[in-house]
């Protein structure tokens, strides 16, 4: 590890299993290495209402000698979806007798490399106005994955759906994802591995529970850059990623979106520009999309025009709902239902 980390520093990190216990016991073995960089990390693993034994296996595990002195299990009665069961375990850690000063959230089909979790408690530490850092994941053959992102935008829409870079490049819209070499300042970050100053979360608030899964951590990441905080993508923080084993929607997976997945684009688009944000962003794809049908007409590979008429069916108008903001303050008690459960 490059730099050096105080060993004062108060960590905190957040693993969201679903019916994945074996690999968060993997992930929590590869991060015992890290305890040695920073004395006073601990773990929260969060059991999202998984029904299958997993919080049984889980809590069994943890009470190995390797783990019962600095993590702990979190059960969940219900499967509330990525931000809400994250917000849960802050919620109590922001109660707890000693709140930390990061919150680091971690996949549990996740492993970190040694020092990844303490690189970005130093990149933190080094930009007081940072709010978010996020690692550079690694697939399973040690190649590098897409991390750090711009904002979506209609012009990304277009150029996503009509599966062209070169109309990119000729409009001016960047790439899809960002590959730096070094410590350096971007939209968002991936929430696989990310870590949170919590003064910056106490200031903007915690995830918006209107999202059951997917777009979360932008719409979060968007909310604090609006309130003056940085978010930061760190590479020699190294984290490997199974991608997808919990959903199934990996990036070289073949099934279709679910419908929450254009639910959240949706809600994404609605709560940083509002009903003419939506409207632009499903225009932009829909002309991009008839870009690529020709390509299908004239032999090219493409992907399903299923997704079109799945972002017609689920993602088209912003309800009212949408426009809503449900974000849990620092303080509040754990345990309210997350709000996409009433909008659904």
């Amino acid at each position: 590890m490059s730099g050096s980390t105080s060993d004062d520093a108060e960590v905190a990190v957040v693993i969201v299993n679903y019916r994945t216990a074996p690999l968060t016991i993997r992930c929590l073995d590869a991060l015992k290495g890290e305890k040695a960089l920073l004395p006073k990390l601990r773990a929260v693993v969060v059991d999202g209402g998984s029904g299958d034994g997993s919080a049984e296996e889980l809590a069994k595990a943890i009470g190995s000698a390797d783990y019962r002195d600095w993590v702990s299990v979190l059960p969940l009665p219900i499967n509330g979806g990525f931000g809400w069961a994250n917000n849960q375990a802050i919620l109590t850690l922001a109660k707890g007798a000693s709140p930390p000063d990061f919150i680091h959230l971690l996949n549990p089909d996740t492993e970190v490399e040694n020092g990844a979790v303490a690189e970005l408690v130093r990149d933190l530490q080094e930009h007081p106005r940072c709010g978010a850092a996020g690692s550079q994941l690694l697939n399973t053959v040690g190649h590098r994955a897409a991390s750090a992102f711009p904002f979506p935008s209609a012009g990304h829409e277009f150029v996503n759906a009509s599966l062209s870079e070169r109309l990119g490049s000729l409009f001016g819209v960047g790439p899809r994802s960002l590959q730096p070499g070094r410590s350096v300042e971007v939209d968002w970050v991936t929430g696989a591995s990310v870590m949170f100053r919590s003064q910056a979360l106490r200031e903007t608030g915690l995830f918006d529970d209107g999202f059951f899964l997917y777009f979360e951590e932008v719409e979060l990441m968007h909310r604090m850059r609006a309130q003056g905080w940085s978010v930061r993508h760190v590479p020699e923080s190294r984290v490997v990623h199974i991608e997808g084993a919990s959903t199934g929607l990996g990036a070289a997976a073949a099934r279709p979106h679910p419908a929450y997945w254009y639910r959240s684009r949706r809600r994404y688009f609605a709560l940083t520009a509002g009903r003419a944000g939506v409207a632009a962003s499903n225009f932009a794809w829909i002309g991009g999309s008839v870009i690529s049908v020709v390509k299908r007409l004239v032999g090219r590979t493409i992907e399903s025009p299923a997704r079109l008429k799945d972002l017609l069916r689920y993602g088209f108008l912003a309800e009212h709902a949408d426009l809503s903001p449900s974000v849990p303050a620092w303080g509040d008690l754990p345990g309210k239902p997350p709000a996409w459960m009433g909008n659904t």
